[in-house]
């Protein structure tokens, strides 16, 4: 009887203990105080609750309390393979100045729980701060492939280390083993057209091309900050030659389109209407005839002086379409030729000084009664007017 009274005993024993760590375990990461009330002294209550408590302190910059740490290191004897105290003991190393150790702290925390973001981040950052740099781009490669939003989240983190050239050995090896992240870090720091030089410098050959997605913003921030031929030979060089040197014009056949906007056409399809290029060269326009608006438009920098235009054409209506010039930040043109008019008469305008850029764009142009027109044009030319006195 009294064996039997024993057994049964230890089976409740074990049955409460049970329940007590499933009610710990759910309720842990929604409500930690509650967590604590269930069970005080288990590790997951004591880690959910410090967790809590130190997000609470930081949140209101108050300092932390020595109790916080006493229970981070009580949970980390009762669950040695738990992250988070060696995460908090880190933190409190870093406060006093005990830098490897911290580091060894983080090091414990990721190897108890490998996929932890805390862990490698607090590990990348204290070996950043210690100065080994190739290891701490070691870390942002984990975190790379760890964290929600995978390189792009980490993307400003790395660009900050980007603009210390000593770091540059480093993160060309990062950018060589991790390529989304050597995509995110120089979409980032193309962002920011004074940062032009550090982005030449870290593409590779795989991230260097007229494909590469941090050209465009790059460009497009040299452009917006007034530097044209900066921008124009970054778009140049990048392009693998696709620009000639010298050349007025890009693309005058409509039958190149692997270089990249503003220096090569822009081709817009709207409600205004469809342009696109077409085999063996030539630009198909399809005019809706119900909104005027700009539908192919690509940046120059030619130099003050007088110039000519001239092309083929042929559709419906050519009288609907209307070629322009205009300077770069200024919404009128400087010279306007309707399209049939562009045609027979070789259409000729000068480009004032103060207009470093220029942007030709042709615009359909509607009238009262909306009428679809569909042109396709071909062989566009521009040169220097030498008859102009």
């Amino acid at each position: 009887m009294a064996r039997r009274m024993l057994v049964l005993a230890i089976a409740l024993f074990l049955a409460a203990v049970v329940i007590r760590n499933a009610a710990v375990a759910a309720l842990a990461d929604r409500s930690p105080d509650a967590a604590a009330r269930v069970w005080r002294g288990h590790p997951r209550a004591e880690i959910a609750l410090g967790m809590t408590q130190i997000g609470r302190a930081a949140r209101d910059r108050k300092s932390l309390p020595a109790s916080i740490f006493a229970a981070m290191n009580d949970a980390a004897i009762k669950a040695p393979l738990a992250p988070e105290p060696f995460l908090v003991r880190g933190v409190q190393l870093q406060t006093e100045s005990q830098a490897s150790a911290a580091i060894e702290a983080f090091e414990a925390a990721a190897r108890r729980d490998p996929r932890s973001l805390p862990a490698h981040y607090f590990l990348a950052d204290a070996l950043f701060r210690s100065g080994d740099m190739q290891r701490g781009l070691r870390e942002i490669g984990v975190l790379a492939r760890l964290a929600p939003g995978g390189a792009t989240s980490l993307a400003p983190y790395v660009a900050t280390y980007a603009r210390d050239r000593r770091t540059w050995p480093q993160l060309r090896e990062l950018f060589r083993t991790e390529p989304p992240v050597a995509e995110a870090a120089l979409t980032a720091l193309a962002a920011d057209p004074t940062n032009a030089d550090i982005v030449l410098g870290l593409a590779d050959a795989k991230h260097r091309g007229p494909n590469a997605i941090w050209l465009r913003p790059l460009l497009n921030g040299l452009v917006a900050a007034g530097q044209y031929a900066r921008a124009r030979q970054i778009w140049t060089d990048v392009s693998r030659g696709q620009g000639s040197v010298g050349e007025l014009l890009h693309d005058g056949q409509f039958a190149e389109p692997s270089s990249p906007p503003p220096f090569n056409w822009t081709l817009n399809s709207s409600t205004v209407g469809l342009a696109e290029r077409v085999p063996r060269g030539g630009l198909h326009v399809i005019f809706y005839g119900n909104d005027d608006g700009v539908l192919v438009r690509q940046l120059l920098v030619l130099p003050a002086g007088a110039y000519r235009i001239s092309m083929t054409a042929a559709g419906n209506d050519l009288r609907t379409l209307n070629w322009s010039i205009r300077c770069d930040r200024s919404q009128a043109p400087i010279s306007a030729a309707r399209l049939d008019l562009a045609v027979s008469r070789r259409w000729g305008f000068r480009v004032p000084a103060g207009c470093p850029a220029q942007w030709i764009e042709l615009s359909g142009v509607s009238s009262d009664v909306a009428r679809q027109s569909e042109v396709t044009i071909r062989n566009l030319r521009l040169s220097p007017d030498r008859s102009d006195g």
